[in-house]
């Protein structure tokens, strides 16, 4: 057998996705993962999927099935990484629907004990993000709140709050594997 990799997801948000993509390109042995929105809003940052490919494995979302959360039961995966994350996956999350690629590489790492790390888009009241113009202002609904602190509950998961969290929480799980 391989030795296993990380996979790491991006969904929709633009949450510092730039941030996100860069510390992602310094790592090794990682897959990528781009659900159907990820690959619109990295095209709204100027990051092109075939540049990411030139690094490291590229899947998209374009099937029902999505054949390649199999990996989780192979062994081939050590850790999930979903980065940024929209409040729509993170409340499909919480809820256990498994409806995507990236809903379903969530649960399936659950399933099979991975651990996943998870930078969620909403997670004060009041924040500041990244839009494709520049840094903007955003107030997130109680509802996404509250789904952010139930995803924080899920065994197998930890929730971060920003990229330098991020890149530390997924650095010192690396270190643990070594």
């Amino acid at each position: 057998m391989t030795t296993p990799r990380l996979a790491w997801a991006i969904t929709g948000s633009g949450h510092y996705i730039e941030e996100c993509v860069e510390f992602l390109l310094t790592l090794d042995a990682v897959d990528l993962y781009v659900s159907q929105a990820g690959e619109e809003v990295l095209k709204m940052y100027g990051i092109q999927l075939s540049d990411l490919r030139e690094k490291m494995p590229v899947y998209r979302d374009k099937t029902a099935s999505c054949p390649p959360v199999g990996h989780f039961y192979k062994g081939y995966y050590h850790t999930f990484v979903l980065a940024p994350a929209t409040s729509n996956t993170i409340a499909k999350c919480v809820l256990g629907i498994a409806d995507s690629l990236v809903t379903n590489l969530y649960s399936q790492a659950g399933k099979c004990r991975v651990p996943s790390i998870v930078y969620p888009c909403d997670i004060a009241p009041e924040m500041e993000t990244t839009a494709p113009s520049g840094k903007v202002m955003v107030y997130p609904r109680k509802i996404d709140l509250e789904g952010t602190e139930k995803l924080r509950q899920f065994e197998y998961t930890t929730v971060v709050e920003s990229v330098d969290a991020l890149i530390s929480t997924v650095e010192q799980r690396l270190k643990t594997l070594s």
